[in-house]
């Protein structure tokens, strides 16, 4: 077994370009004629991926059309559909053992109701759907939020998320679910991020009930935030390929990627396969580079490993194969007490890239009683987490960079002084 540990990160670029600011600039007036908000996350990130950018207007929609501020899981008066979904996309990228635990632990977490999905499930089962909200009506079902309003002529969906969520993605998969017969491709996909720029014409999902949705830009956080909060937040979303290309080294990606893995299944890590046979476990870095290098015959002239070769081999691996591998692996837990009777010995269990926790020896009747329920208590412990660090963020204005604080003081000097202009 290895122990992982940390590495060093750089600090997170911004990325932020003028696409993503209009996007969010329109969306007040956007949700004024929507019914239903999916907002795509990525399994592997369903923490990071989350668009904090857009949470005000979400809020405020959700006022406006008669959520209770105080409770927000209760509706004070319904006049109009208004539902707000967290699909949580890529699960086939996540191991099948903690799918239920992370549901239930967002579920009671979060107001929104929360759902997994994968493009390839929804391709051979042509389902789509909670255990108590049915989008499209594969089943026939139909829409719940359409049941309720008998007499609306329709409904809108609009599409937010993160960056190569896989928004686009979804929605032509849903399309060729909810329309009968061949339809073709509406929405331009790519593994970059970035490809959809503008906010799409409406797309037609269903024909009875009528829906209709709109695909929107990716918007990135405006900062990332900083120390090591924010550095280990753009690495992550860095390696599902959320920031565009260019503005990491690949060789910081993959020593967190290393990391990772290892804290995933420290035994018998994803990446062995790709090392030479009887290689064990490593954290080193330039060691684990040198040995895929040698293996796949990345050498320079003078016979010198080529390591910079090897770790955009290693990350990209990764994105394309090695995800799959690393949600293969079974749960398996057994803490047990050190040899050194004043110090325990525990261990640290993770799923995806967000969900971490510490095991120790007295867990374990816990998760012999119930494994679910141990495992969704742990998962709210790290959703209670970082709901406590992004409030402590935007007190201490962690999340607002230099120059956006130097905008807004400049800003606000100048409505000082057009207010004493006025008054004269």
């Amino acid at each position: 077994m290895v122990l992982a540990q940390l590495p060093a990160l750089p600090p997170p670029p911004s990325w932020f370009p003028g696409h993503m600011m209009k996007f969010t600039r329109m969306l007040p007036a956007l949700l004024k004629r929507t019914n239903v908000v999916l907002e795509i996350r990525d399994s592997r990130l369903p923490l990071t991926s989350i668009n904090r950018t857009l949470e005000g207007a979400l809020n405020k929609w959700r006022l406006e059309r008669g959520w209770d501020p105080n409770n927000p899981a209760r509706r004070l008066f319904s006049v109009e559909a208004c539902e707000h979904i967290v699909v949580l996309n890529k699960r086939d990228l996540v191991p099948e053992w903690g799918l239920e635990a992370s549901i239930s632990a967002f579920n009671s977490e979060s107001s929104s109701r929360t759902c997994f999905s994968s493009h390839f499930e929804m391709q051979w089962q042509r389902s789509f759907r909670t255990s108590s909200f049915s989008l499209l009506p594969g089943s026939g079902r139909g829409i719940s939020a359409i049941l309720q309003y008998p007499h609306a002529m329709e409904l809108n969906v609009l599409v937010i998320g993160m960056p190569n969520v896989g928004k686009s993605t979804l929605l032509n998969a849903l399309r060729n679910m909810g329309i009968k017969g061949r339809t073709p491709k509406a929405l331009q996909t790519s593994a970059n991020p970035g490809m959809t720029r503008a906010l799409s014409t409406r797309l037609k999902l269903s024909l009875d009930p009528l829906v209709y949705a709109y695909d929107s830009p990716g918007v990135m956080l405006p900062f990332l935030g900083r120390g090591a909060e924010g550095a280990e937040r753009g690495v992550k979303l860095a390696l599902i390929a959320g920031i565009k290309e260019g503005l990491y080294d690949m060789e910081a990606l993959a020593a967190y990627l290393l990391y990772r893995l290892n804290v995933l299944n420290p035994i018998s890590p994803a990446y062995l396969k790709l090392l030479p046979p009887g290689s064990s476990p490593t954290s080193d870095l330039e060691e684990f580079l040198t040995l895929l290098a040698r293996r796949m015959g990345m050498i320079r002239r003078g016979a010198e490993v080529d390591l910079a070769r090897a770790a955009v081999f290693f990350v990209r691996w990764w994105r394309e194969e090695g995800g799959l591998l690393s949600a293969a692996y079974s749960l398996h837990l057994d803490p047990r007490p050190s040899t050194d009777k004043n110090q325990e010995m525990t261990q640290t269990q993770a799923w995806g890239f967000d969900f971490q926790w510490e095991v120790r020896p007295e867990d374990k009747s816990s998760m012999d009683s119930d494994p679910s329920l141990y495992l969704q208590e742990k998962m709210e412990q790290c959703i209670d987490q970082y709901v406590a660090q992004t409030a402590r963020d935007d007190t201490e204005e962690a999340n607002v960079s230099e120059t956006q604080i130097k905008k807004k003081a400049m800003l606000e000097e100048k409505e000082r002084r057009r207010l004493r202009y006025t008054k004269r």
